[in-house]
């Protein structure tokens, strides 16, 4: 008893500590956020005006991350709503909403009377009960400077049959918060975990809320066992018998000192499960432990729920926190967990098998003919190839070039060398229609395809947000296909003057002045490049990209450290160096 009664005390304890915090940042985030009230009711004003439904036939949305990406719960079709983007000196949020027709590949933008206004990272769930209903919570605003915050919550339902939006009046919901994560989960919507922050405050959540959608009616629910930490951008989804709900993964941070933050990715997983009658159920946490290949630990990646209960997770990225700087490891890969088996697998896309059954019939004439032993092999499984690593560029309009890494994994290998060399050229091939690593996409399966919107990756001080969409055939698993290409001449990006970073007007003077010396400096620097052009080495006759720069890796890595400086990591360099011997190549 007494253990217990100590284990109660340390419960009760730390929900004090979280309620004095959440005073604390709400204290202080009040201000911010009556500023930005004002902001959000100019756009509530104009969205107001609107006194009819306008649907129009358009591109592709515009590059974005942290919006909503929901199947449609009765027609082929995706909804996309809302979603940020950064182009260096300016946030903007939106919430546009656009129609996605699968069979026909083409996008409408539905300007809708009284929308929600301008939000990310908020949670989007569809329900088919009154002709089909897109129910949108929470998520942030920011100040276009993106030093202020407000974190939404409202509730709104979009009446898909009638193409209008309500919001829903309800009391007793959660606070305001963003990252948070909702599901369906038989005849209510949960909401648990999401983050608030401050200029100066943050907190992190754990708790969960029900949402009825018979009353219409908000409850927290108090469940008992092993509650999560909390966290912020985790996976959330529905047990396939509709029990309970599974959680995994996630972020958040603690401030160990005045002005230092530490971040935590958390890779740990829990069930919370329903028991007893509707009215009159008992939620309890309890740990899982799952089998199988687990994700590496990350953060931002894009949660969606495939077929057959297996939820499917996609990219993200894990940071490498140091002193004064921040680096992350984007990827591009994917993994499946079977909710009803417990187990984790990479997702391994299979290849073309029409191709591959046409490589491996020609190899089989081919050794016959020099009496080579291939007999018994027509009609196997090849055994899995290792992931390979595939490095392309892009440039973009202004000139950056974006060198991204991605890794593949293997289509399929034979015990043949030179068939091993034919395969890794059908994946290098394959790879050029795969999405590249990025995190805060956005991710939903309509009948058994996986579909990829978005998202954002960095390179240096740099964000480049996309707007390339993909699919992927979740019961074949054999190719990606490419549905909106990465256009470079929308990746927009404004550099920030060290200028407009200082309050101090008198230093602002001095910077102007020394900015004025730098741009001097860097056009001196590019006319001693151009001379210097001539004493790069020379690309040899018939060589091809990949076999100069192992060629001149040494020549090119040493320069790209030079400019680059001996702070920066090695392989940050290595990739700029890559680069560069290729540009140099393609010029010659």
């Amino acid at each position: 008893m007494g253990k217990k009664g100590k284990k109660e005390k340390k419960v009760k304890g730390a929900e004090k500590t979280a309620a004095k915090m959440e005073k604390k940042v709400s204290k202080r985030s009040k201000r911010e956020e009556e500023d930005l009230e004002a902001l959000i009711a100019e756009f509530q004003t104009l969205d107001g005006k609107k006194t009819q439904v306008v649907e129009t036939t358009c591109p592709p949305p515009s590059p974005r991350l942290s919006a909503s990406l929901s199947p449609h719960p009765e027609k082929d079709e995706l909804i996309l709503f809302g979603g940020e983007f950064f182009n260096g000196k300016k946030t903007f949020l939106y919430n546009d909403l656009f129609f996605y027709n699968i069979k026909k590949n083409t996008w409408v933008k539905s300007d809708i009377p009284n929308p929600p206004p301008p939000r990310c990272s908020h949670q989007a769930v569809v329900v088919p009960q009154g002709g089909g209903q897109l129910w949108v919570f929470g998520g942030e605003f920011g100040s276009p400077n993106g030093e202020q915050f407000y974190h939404y919550k409202d509730l709104w339902v979009l009446h898909l049959a009638t193409h209008t939006w309500e919001n829903i009046k309800a009391t007793g919901g959660p606070s305001g918060r963003s990252g948070h994560r909702m599901v369906l989960s038989k005849k209510q919507l949960l909401v648990f975990g999401g983050f608030h922050e401050s200029t100066r405050d943050f907190i992190y959540y754990n708790d969960v809320y029900s949402f009825s959608l018979e009353t219409f009616s908000w409850s927290r629910l108090s469940p008992s066992g092993s509650t999560p930490a909390p966290r912020s951008a985790c996976h959330m989804s529905s047990t396939p018998d509709g029990t309970g709900v599974i959680v995994y993964g996630g972020y958040s941070k603690v401030r160990v000192k005045k002005d230092v933050e530490k971040g935590t990715i958390h890779s740990d997983m829990f069930l919370l499960k329903r028991e007893g009658k509707d009215g009159q159920e008992k939620w309890s946490w309890s740990r899982v432990s799952p089998s199988g290949s687990k994700p590496h630990p990350r953060s931002g990646f894009s949660p969606a729920m495939g077929p057959a209960g297996r939820a499917v997770l996609f990219g993200g990225v894990c940071d490498e926190e140091e002193e004064e700087t921040l680096e992350g490891d984007f990827y591009n890969d994917l993994y499946l967990y079977d909710t009803v088996k417990n187990r984790w697998f990479p997702g391994v896309l299979r290849g073309n098998k029409t191709e591959k059954k046409k490589r491996r019939r020609g190899k089989k004439e081919g050794a016959e003919g020099e009496g080579g032993e291939m007999e018994g092999e027509d009609g196997e499984e090849a055994a899995p190839q290792g992931p390979t690593e595939v490095i392309k560029e892009i440039v973009t309009e202004d000139g950056t070039v974006m060198t991204i890494k991605e890794v593949i994994p293997g289509a399929q290998e034979e015990q043949e060398e030179e068939e091993e060399e034919e395969e890794d050229e059908a994946s290098a091939s394959v790879s050029l229609v795969e999405p590249c690593p990025r995190s805060s996409a956005m991710a939903t399966v309509r009948q058994g395809k996986l579909f990829l919107f978005g998202g954002m990756f960095e390179v240096g001080d740099r964000q480049f947000t996309l707007n390339d969409f993909y699919s992927l055939d979740l019961n074949k698993m054999d190719q990606w296909d490419t549905l909106v290409e990465m256009d470079p001449k929308t990746q927009e990006w404004l550099e920030e003057s060290e200028s407009e970073d200082d309050e101090d007007e008198e230093e602002e003077e001095k910077l102007k002045g020394a900015e004025g010396e730098e741009d001097k400096v860097e056009s001196e620097g590019e006319s001693d490049d151009e001379e210097d052009e001539d004493e790069h080495p020379a690309v040899q006759e018939g060589e091809t990209v990949t076999d100069y720069q192992t060629r001149t890796e040494t020549y090119w890595t040493g320069l790209a450290r030079t400019k680059m400086g001996p702070d920066i990591k090695d392989k940050k360099v290595a990739k700029v160096a890559l680069a560069m011997a290729k540009v140099f190549h393609e010029d010659q």
